[in-house]
């Protein structure tokens, strides 16, 4: 970091490299697909998940694991989704994730009508644990598809002096591909969600739903975002090849594998997705 940045510049670089920290910390992959995106779009998406993240350990992970009650869970998710939406409008915020997040937002386009349903599913984590299949599309849309439509004015829009609303076609994959990233990871964690948290996304305890069902509903999902994915700008196309490849590898996976635990991908297959991403080579296809 250079000290020839004025003030400005020197807090919006700091705010950046910390969502990047975060990223780094929690999720190998996501990392890894980051990597791949062109420096154009990387801070940015990278400043988008930083939040996600912080927002989810909320309700999921480190406020609930310090034993607040969900009283005081709710009260703190509000005032981080008043804290982004104030900084959004202003360009500033003293939480450096937020800060980040503003930033991006300001630049690519990304408002209020994202923000808000991501939040709004973020609380209904902490009042309702069983979903019927209007109550998980709608959990789904805020907690996964508005994410994916983030990063898609990201893509569209970053380094633009005003940006400009997506192709239709683009809307759609982004939305089809965060749904099954979510779907993917309902079915990974379900042992945890169902034992720790009482919680059951999918209709599988009640009965409702399989998970052939499921999985071929991911299946379809996926086959939708990779026809999308040819018209990405270039700079986005590998690193969102190599996340497509690498949920619909833990799909494959979850097929074959036995409920009892986490289903992953190993560091050598992981490597031969991106490899095949950065050769170019287009998104695989579940009936291809």
């Amino acid at each position: 970091m250079s000290d020839s940045l004025d003030g400005g510049s020197l807090y919006d670089r700091c705010a950046q490299e910390a969502a990047a920290t975060v990223i780094s910390a929690y999720s190998t992959s996501f990392a890894l697909a980051c990597r791949l995106l062109g420096p154009r779009v990387r801070t940015h998406v990278r400043s988008i998940y930083a939040l996600v993240r912080i927002a989810d350990e909320v309700v999921d992970g480190a406020a609930d694991q310090t034993g607040l009650p969900a009283a005081t869970q709710r009260l703190l998710l509000d005032e981080l989704e008043a804290e982004t939406l104030s900084a959004v409008a202003r360009g500033f915020s003293t939480n450096l994730i937020v800060h980040a997040f503003a930033l991006a937002a300001r630049e690519c386009g990304i408002g209020h009508d994202l923000v808000r349903p991501f939040f709004a599913s973020m609380r209904t984590d902490l009042t309702r644990t069983q979903h019927d299949d209007a109550s998980h599309d709608e959990y789904v849309y805020g907690s996964a598809e508005v994410v994916g439509l983030m990063c898609l004015q990201v893509f569209v829009n970053a380094g633009r002096s005003s940006p400009i609303e997506p192709d239709p076609t683009l809307v759609e994959g982004a939305r089809r591909l965060g749904a099954a990233f979510q779907d993917v990871n309902f079915l990974r964690d379900r042992n945890d969600d169902e034992s720790r948290l009482g919680r059951d996304y999918l209709g599988l305890q009640d009965g409702r739903h399989d998970r052939t069902a499921i999985l071929d509903r991911i299946d379809a999902d996926l086959d939708a975002a990779a026809v999308a994915i040819a018209d990405l700008p270039t700079d986005c196309r590998r690193a969102v090849t190599t996340a497509h490849g690498l949920f619909a590898e833990l799909a494959r996976r979850l097929r074959d594998d036995d409920e009892t635990a986490r289903v992953s991908v190993p560091a050598p297959v992981k490597a031969t997705i991106a490899a095949r991403a950065l050769a170019g080579r287009p998104p695989k296809r579940s009936n291809v």
